[in-house]
């Protein structure tokens, strides 16, 4: 185990808060894991952990004992320095780096009938981080998002996924890159759009199925529109014309896996 930080100066600690910048986890190729559960998760996901740090004044040792044990990645810092470094409120006084992975469409994994969810850009983590909640709920193969830009990494992706990040196959590729790639693997494209679209229930999710959603603003792009198996809509029964991505992401996810008889194949 390392000697007890006590000053945020410390360079393992300037190098730590600087991974809260997207710029500089894309650099490093790293990002913080906050609390034991998490941390865990990512561990049995396959993640490589470097530095655990904790604050011996905030842990909780029950949740955390098994993480203790990696010793030499250990660093104990005093509370002053975890208020500094801790993201979120409520961490259990435990976090730690970990190395990003390279999320390819090659290196999905794919199960003989899949159901798959795949969003053109992404407005909010939050958003993603409730999307992936779901897409573990469902048993969905994989989440993809079409835009390069994309921070799997951001602490509110983590925290509002409560660790499915680390749960399910994830990729991001360009609209252009995806379909290409769904109709190599006979995917059925089912784009979410509010024109020339029928009900989300009338669409057949029983065989190999990807769910599209665009952004609240603006929809979905035309190159999704021309390549779309159906067209899907959630019918609005109040004053407004759509729901939080999310929520639809569950609602038309959810009565896919219906159709499949809850059944993961």
């Amino acid at each position: 185990m390392h000697f007890k930080i006590t000053s945020t100066q410390n360079p393992k600690i300037k190098s730590l808060l600087s991974l809260e910048k997207p710029r500089e986890r894309r650099k490093q190729c790293l990002f913080i894991v906050e609390c034991a559960k998490e941390v865990r998760m990512a561990i049995e996901a396959g993640y490589k952990i470097g530095n655990i740090f904790f604050c011996e004044e905030r842990l909780n040792k029950d949740e955390s004992q098994d993480l203790l044990s990696h010793d030499k990645l250990l660093i104990p810092v005093s509370p002053e320095v975890f208020d500094k470094i801790a993201i979120r409120e409520s961490t259990g006084g435990i976090l730690a780096v970990a190395e990003q992975k390279l999320h390819r469409l090659d290196d999905i994994v794919l199960k003989k009938n899949p159901l798959l969810l795949i969003l053109e850009a992404v407005e909010k983590p939050g958003n993603l981080g409730a999307i992936l909640r779901t897409a573990d709920a469902a048993g969905v193969d994989a989440v993809i998002i079409c835009d390069p830009q994309t921070d799997f990494y951001n602490p509110n992706v983590i925290r509002s996924s409560v660790g499915c990040v680390f749960t399910k196959q994830i990729a991001s590729a360009t609209s252009e890159e995806t379909i290409a790639w769904l109709k190599r693997n006979n995917i059925k494209i089912y784009c979410t759009y509010l024109k020339a679209s029928r009900p989300y229930h009338e669409a057949d999710y029983t065989v190999p199925s990807a769910i599209i959603l665009g952004t609240e603003a603006t929809g979905l792009s035309d190159i999704w529109v021309k390549n779309s198996e159906a067209n899907i809509i959630i019918p609005m029964q109040g004053k407004i014309d759509s729901m939080n991505v999310s929520n639809a992401a569950a609602v038309v996810v959810f009565e896919a896996l219906r159709q499949r008889g809850f059944k993961s194949e």
